[in-house]
């Protein structure tokens, strides 16, 4: 994983505590998913990393106790029970910090290092019928289906009317399995169009389209509610709206706190 040298000069270093994962702390949280017992359907680290992004970039504040339950099982059962046990702390523990750094370097540099393993040698056909993958597209696939998985279980993105919205994520889910002749028309076009010819720039592209939406989006987000008075404000000096002809202050104002 790669590092930034120094934080934005206006904020000081974030503490150990915030600070994002180590390579061997994305190991461990690897593992404390892949030990989650079954019938449960657990993510794995990468497609957890994708599914993260997911969430971020929705039109709203999502609380973790919405799409947690996912990481850990792909049907949204619980883990464990009420009380939860040392390994679902701590593997609460390693999302949470994944998910703040994720969100602080998106907010502050546009842009984060997503965690994408590099494909082995293997290569197989996802289907007796269908060619294999390309290398590129193994090694991305894995965490852009994370991402749309996020997408469809909180639809708060997909709901948007906003064209710029639906490109950007036509542009990402280029790395997935097309279905229909439309989706297969336009992978084809932006093959031509956007060539991704190495896997470095397949990364470059996948980071690009998840600060776009990350920026598309926060007006949303981030959207305060304005309270609008019913009716006009009345000084303590003015004529009492009752129609008395004396001060509000000495009338129906007069037990009311100062503005």
């Amino acid at each position: 994983m790669a590092t930034y040298d120094s934080a934005p000069p206006s904020r000081p270093p974030p503490p150990a505590s915030a600070q994002d994962l180590s390579d061997a702390e994305f190991a461990e949280l690897d593992a404390l998913l892949a030990a989650i017992p079954e019938p449960l359907e657990p993510l794995d680290a990468v497609m957890l990393d994708g599914f993260i992004a997911g969430v971020l970039v929705q039109p709203e504040l999502i609380d973790a106790e919405r799409w947690l339950p996912y990481v850990f099982d792909a049907g949204g059962h619980r883990w464990g029970e009420s009380e939860p046990g040392p390994e679902q702390v701590r593997a609460r523990e390693l999302i949470g910090r994944r998910q703040a750094a994720m969100n602080r370097s998106l907010a502050e540099f546009g842009g984060f290092d997503p965690l994408i393993l590099e494909p082995d040698d293997t290569v197989e056909a996802e289907a007796p019928d269908e060619p294999p993958l390309d290398p590129i597209t193994r090694a991305v696939l894995p965490w852009v289906a994370g991402f749309e998985f996020a997408a469809s279980i909180l639809p708060g993105l997909y709901a948007l009317d906003d064209d710029a919205v639906a490109t950007t994520l036509t542009r990402l889910y280029r790395f997935l399995p097309a279905e229909g002749e439309d989706e297969e028309a336009t992978a084809a076009l932006l093959a031509k169009e956007r060539p991704l010819t190495t896997l470095d720039a397949a990364i470059e592209e996948l980071i690009v389209c998840v600060a776009e939406l990350y920026d598309l989006t926060a007006p949303s987000r981030y959207q305060v509610e304005t309270v609008r008075r019913a009716a006009p404000k009345v000084g303590r000096n003015d004529p009492c709206p009752c129609g008395s002809g004396r001060k509000y202050k000495v009338c129906h104002g007069a037990g009311a706190a100062p503005p």
